[in-house]
């Protein structure tokens, strides 16, 4: 029997609330019901329609009485700072996805408020749990706030994963070359990062990454094995993981990237491309990761190198989405070993 829609919530309408919004209007399994943000319904509605990463909304957009109107679908608009505000007693699952210091207790008054499940785009330390499909998805075990890591966690553990069943991890070095985001100034300006205190769209700047401390949590059996870094790099969009591991059984260069596109075709989170792409190339790609052939090499000593694309922005909407999904597949005692 085909299943209702879930019923889900935006709370918190910047370049990952917009992104959803984009790839859920294409989707029969999930219906946003609410959007809050503190800005203007009107401006929400402007800059859902005109992106200046993905390009403008091929269809219209616009606000009637704090309703989004688009393409014929109507969307109530918020502008409520505090969720308690609001009716949320309908909604199944409630995209967090402010990023703010108020999270938390947003995450928990609306589970309060009967919302089935939360998930927080971001890292969040105060979540029941830290999911990645294709990584630990199921190790889910009902748990109401699920975070849903960060973008270079999304790309890095599936592919660890799976690098580790195939051939055994021993330790690893990544680094991650990242796009700007809006946590870079775009003239110098004081930051609590010196490097990211400079303009983020004149230089390369090395920095942190997320996706270091939260493998402990993904990927526990590879805790303290797993280094990494980033560097932030003046794009817009799109970016790639550079990793080079020490592998417990070792094979042939082609044997070994042989092994990997057989395993990636069968993967619901990892790509595989044998082109010579370029980040633009990458735009709008819905994989968590998509592993470029050429790339791979293998050095003596069993240190094999991988060279991946990810899109923050879409690929990491993409998978909120999937998995809200996969979440109540669970919660009704179903499974997809395919995507956990």
């Amino acid at each position: 029997m085909d299943r209702a829609p879930l019923r889900v919530a935006i709370n918190g309408f910047g370049r990952i609330g917009r992104t959803l919004l984009r790839q859920a209007m294409d989707r029969a399994d999930v219906d946003v019901v609410l959007i809050n943000d503190i800005a203007s319904p009107e401006l929400a509605a402007y800059l859902f329609q005109y992106d200046s990463v993905f390009g403008p909304w091929p269809g219209s957009a616009v606000v009637e009485n704090d309703v989004l109107h688009i393409d014929g679908y109507a969307i109530p608009m918020a502008t409520s700072a505090d969720l308690a505000e609001l009716d949320l007693c309908d909604i199944d699952v409630l995209f967090e996805c402010t990023g703010s210091d108020a999270a938390a207790a947003n995450a928990r008054c609306c589970i309060g408020k009967g919302v089935g499940q939360v998930i927080v785009s971001g890292p969040a330390s105060w979540a029941d749990s830290t999911l990645i499909l294709g990584a630990n998805a199921d190790c889910f075990r009902g748990e109401r706030i699920v975070s849903n890591g960060s973008c270079t966690t999304n790309a890095l553990a599936p592919l660890l994963r799976l690098v580790d069943e195939l051939f055994g991890v021993i330790g690893a070095q990544m680094t991650t070359v990242h796009c700007y985001t809006g946590s870079q100034p775009s003239v110098d300006q004081p930051r609590g990062d010196f490097a990211r205190s400079r303009a983020a769209a004149l230089s390369m700047v090395p920095t942190t990454t997320s996706a270091h401390r939260l493998l402990k949590d993904v990927l526990p059996h590879l805790a303290g094995l797993v280094e990494a870094r980033a560097i932030r790099v003046p794009t817009a969009s799109v970016s790639a993981i550079d990793l080079t591991v020490a592998v417990r059984h070792s094979r042939t260069e082609r044997e070994m990237s042989e092994d990997l596109k057989r395993a990636v075709t069968s993967s619901a989170t990892i790509g595989w491309t044998d082109k010579p792409l370029v980040s633009v190339d990458l735009r709008a790609r819905p994989e968590s990761l998509v592993l470029c052939g050429p790339e791979i090499s293998l050095a003596r000593g069993g240190l094999l190198r991988l060279f991946g694309w990810y899109d923050n922005e879409w690929a990491f909407a993409a998978r909120m989405l999937d998995m809200a999904c996969y979440l109540r597949t669970k919660r009704d005692g179903g499974s997809d070993a395919a995507v956990a």
